[in-house]
């Protein structure tokens, strides 16, 4: 399982540069084509202390689909979490540091990781798999040493 684990973080990683090469400007709505082809939900904005997070929730199908790879089929994760933080006042994007994501599933268990700095954005795959609604709650430390969190409900139908 650890190796099925680092093969997929290791692709992931590697087709990052490819996918999100790109630099998006805001692009409103909900869904957002920006990354590639990326679909994925803006699902919580907010600024925390002169920076701009965003969230954005897609299922792993449409991941891997974007990246024309398929799901593996011993992957438990069914959705990707990314996450992207841009100085609030010249919009420049802001790629280095820690970012901890604790997901409360709707049963009050819960699921706690590291995510993977991406180009451009951090990343994770969380099993969001029965209907409901989740807590997501973030704590990130930039490269200006500073620790924020942001946190919003999201829910699957």
């Amino acid at each position: 399982m650890k190796k099925l684990i680092l093969a997929v973080a290791a692709i992931l990683a590697l087709s990052a540069p490819v996918v999100f090469a790109a630099d998006h400007g805001d692009h409103g709505g909900g869904h957002d084509m920006g990354h590639g082809g990326h679909q994925g939900d803006v699902a919580h904005e907010e600024v925390v202390d002169g920076v701009k997070a965003t969230f954005k929730v897609m299922s792993m199908k449409e991941h891997m689909k974007a990246m024309n790879m398929e799901m593996p089929k011993e992957m438990k994760e069914t959705h990707h979490i990314a996450v992207e933080f841009k100085d609030a006042k010249t919009g420049k994007a802001l790629t280095e540091g820690q970012v901890t994501v604790k997901v409360q599933n709707p049963d009050k268990s819960d699921q706690t990781k590291d995510l993977m700095g991406m180009q451009g954005h951090f990343g994770g795959d969380f099993d969001l798999s029965k209907k409901g609604k989740y807590g997501v709650m973030s704590k990130f430390q930039l490269k200006d040493g500073k620790t924020r969190s942001a946190k919003f409900w999201y829910t699957v139908k």
